[in-house]
């Protein structure tokens, strides 16, 4: 790409490095569950879900539930709130504010002593500066990636029309109220 549009800014959004972040918290998760006993087990039996939800998510009957299994399992619990601290880079205003906010998270990632946690880390390092430039240029993919998505559906739902001018056409109606 750089070679076609030397100018242009590579951007990182918030839902690939959330996606990448509710990954590593996932791999915690199944690693502990394998080395937990029965009791163990069933404290985080159920829980991934919440663990991947954002806080604000949670219902009210949910928020207990996840801070007992958080409070039963130390590793879970830091591999969590790394996470949720993760999320809150996307609310730092400026780029200065947000380029600090985001190495202070990589340093306090790497010093846990679980190696999803800190591999997410060295990712957004290695990428800091595609992350950071979602603060001089505000944009993200969701709305093409929506798209690509309902055209996807629509073709498999399509299979088998003869016409593929009436593809066409159902293709623009369905984003019709997309523009």
């Amino acid at each position: 790409m750089q070679e076609h549009l030397p100018n242009a800014a590579l951007v990182f959004d918030g839902f690939h490095i959330g996606k990448l972040a509710n990954e590593a918290i996932n791999e915690v998760r199944r690693g502990i569950k394998r080395t937990l006993d029965l009791t163990g087990r069933k404290a985080i039996k159920d829980k991934r879900y919440l663990l991947l939800r954002g806080r604000e998510n949670l219902s009210v009957a949910q928020r207990p539930t996840l801070e007992e299994a958080l409070k039963l399992n130390d590793p879970l619990s830091q591999a969590y709130y790394r996470k949720e601290d993760q999320r809150e880079l996307w609310k730092q205003p400026p780029y200065a504010e947000a380029s600090s906010y985001l190495q202070d998270w990589i340093c306090r990632a790497m010093r846990v002593e679980l190696q999803p946690i800190r591999r997410l880390a060295k990712t957004l390092l290695m990428h800091a500066k595609n992350i950071l430039n979602y603060y001089l240029q505000p944009i993200t993919s969701g709305k093409m990636e929506g798209i690509n998505n309902k055209n996807g559906r629509l073709t498999l739902v399509a299979y088998g029309y003869r016409d593929s001018e009436f593809l066409h056409l159902r293709i623009l109606s369905l984003h019709e109220s997309s523009f």
